[in-house]
């Protein structure tokens, strides 16, 4: 798929810290946000009878930012994206985030070049492995952690921010979570979700 609007991709690629840049990929990440999703639920739509809930649960775990960040760095996008120095300094280029954003914009791009039918060609063949796999089948380990404390007569957990670090566009989320007379364990991610989720893992974990 060859480009044709070489500033329309050059736009994808980025980041808002270019100040000098005449546009920065926000606006096609925003397309490329609903088309990805609807790709996506179009072929879990079509490739299995699930219920709602499960094909539901699916798609927000095949349309994460972390997984949209997997994806982006098998095909070894961060070093392609256009980030100012100080982005660049701190690590945008692997930053979950960006990476995420920077693969939404380019479906976008495509999308407006090339149409739908192509990009969800592109999104099949680059989502796969993601489809194969275990992504959004198990069970979310906050809904695990809920369950498992009110099968064990315990009080609901409570998750607590305990700290933010870093700039906006590379941030670091730590987050407790804990169970009122069975303990408490931290996680850090680059997004509060993200660590709520790797917290009710650890936790399960440890004292499931």
């Amino acid at each position: 798929m060859a480009p044709r609007n070489d500033a329309l991709w050059l736009e994808a690629l980025t980041h808002g810290s270019l100040v000098d840049a005449p546009a920065n990929y926000e606006r096609l990440e925003f397309l490329g946000d609903r088309v990805l999703g609807l790709a996506i639920a179009d072929g879990l739509f079509s490739g299995s009878r699930s219920a709602e809930g499960d094909l539901s649960q699916r798609l927000n775990a095949l349309v994460s930012r972390q997984t949209c960040a997997r994806v982006a760095r098998r095909i070894g996008l961060g070093p392609h994206i256009r980030l100012g120095k100080q982005a660049l300094g701190d690590g945008g280029a692997d930053s979950d985030n960006i990476l995420g954003d920077v693969i939404e914009a380019l479906l976008g791009a495509a999308f407006k070049e090339h149409g739908f039918d192509a990009v969800r060609t592109i999104i099949a063949q680059l989502w796969a492995p993601e489809i194969a796999g275990d992504a959004g089948r198990a069970k979310h380990p906050k809904s695990a952690l809920q369950e498992w404390a009110a099968g064990n007569q315990r009080k609901p957990p409570e998750y607590e921010l305990i700290d933010r670090s870093g700039p906006d566009h590379a941030a670091q989320f730590t987050v407790s979570v804990s169970v009122h007379r069975v303990g408490a364990v931290e996680a850090t991610a680059g997004s509060k979700q993200e660590a709520e989720r790797l917290a009710a893992k650890k936790f399960m974990e440890q004292y499931g």
